[in-house]
């Protein structure tokens, strides 16, 4: 199993184009025979959890199973596993993407019911750069506590020792929620997310109070990324 994501930026002027994908996009997406699952989704500001959106950042995930990936993945990745509708429309727009090639490889919990690593696999050591994927799905009873605590949790993330790329992104407004990093090795997403005392109460809050009616933790190698295709 694989996974790519692709965070797009629109210019301004292209903001209501990148609304109106949103709903398009699903049409090709809904017919590709590659893929198994997806998500388009809106970002949020600050690289986290954002009350905020950015309406000129736009994200699309999805998972597939893929052979070995041979050629440039210039080449690979807009064309083979998107599509040519959808390349081309960013191609158009003038649409600057980060992509991201993955590989879960360790992690809990599912989206939408959906699992992507075995429950029963235990936590791989994985040497070099990582990327996490943290999303859930947020009780009505339980935003305003949820969006009280988040800043606290996010403040400082740009600044945290070995953080190389963070984006929020999210399929439903303030509901369904998501924030994938990549980090320069496992050591140091531990060190964010076990150490920092503001994530540490978000952790403690979240298991006290029942925070999500839904929830998923993915830890992945990176195979591919190109940043501003």
């Amino acid at each position: 199993m694989h996974s790519l994501l692709i965070v797009t930026r629109y210019k301004t002027r292209y903001i209501p184009i990148a609304f109106i994908s949103m709903a398009i996009f699903h049409i090709p997406l809904f017919f590709n025979k590659k893929i198994h699952f997806y998500k388009l989704m809106g970002c949020g500001k600050n690289g986290t959890f954002d009350i905020h959106p950015d309406f000129n950042q736009w994200a699309l995930m999805f998972f597939y199973d893929a052979p070995e990936v041979k050629g440039t993945a210039e080449n690979i990745i807009p064309i083979n596993l998107v599509g040519g509708f959808i390349s081309g429309w960013w191609r158009v727009f003038k649409v600057k993407t980060n992509m991201f090639l993955l590989e879960p490889y360790a992690g809990h919990g599912s989206w939408d019911g959906r699992e992507f690593v075995s429950a029963h696999k235990g936590i791989e050591d994985h040497s070099g750069e990582i990327g996490v994927l943290t999303r859930a799905t947020i009780k009505l009873s339980r935003l305003r506590s949820f969006w009280r605590a988040v800043p606290a949790a996010a403040e400082n993330l740009s600044e945290t020792e070995g953080l190389n790329y963070s984006v929020g992104i999210g399929e439903v407004p303030f509901i369904k929620q998501a924030t994938f990093s990549i980090w320069e090795n496992s050591e140091s997403m531990k060190n964010y997310a076990y150490k920092m005392r503001a994530h540490q109460e978000v952790i403690r809050k979240t298991r006290k109070e029942g925070w999500y009616s839904e929830e998923m933790f993915l830890r992945f190698k990176i195979i591919k990324k190109i940043i501003n295709f």
